[in-house]
């Protein structure tokens, strides 16, 4: 198992997500932010905010999460 917090997938707070695989933590993350948005948590907005400019520019976000990636697989196991 490995965590990683919203924060560092993009997110706004310190919540951590544990998972076997990297597609675990970032199921994990797209139902918070779910969550979040469902109350209209300004500062996951903005978090959120700032990922669609990513997606304005072809392959910024394949190489944001290609690098989260890597860093996921990085982490030593908890």
């Amino acid at each position: 198992m490995k965590s990683m917090s919203c924060n560092h997938l993009g997110g706004a707070c310190e919540t951590i997500f544990t998972g076997e695989t990297f597609e675990d933590l970032a199921g994990q993350s797209q139902a918070h932010a779910q969550e979040m948005m469902k109350v209209n948590d300004s500062t996951h907005m903005q978090a959120m905010g700032r990922m669609m400019e990513l997606m304005k520019t072809d392959g910024a976000v394949e190489n944001w999460m290609a690098q989260r990636r890597k860093e996921f697989e990085a982490l030593p196991s908890n």
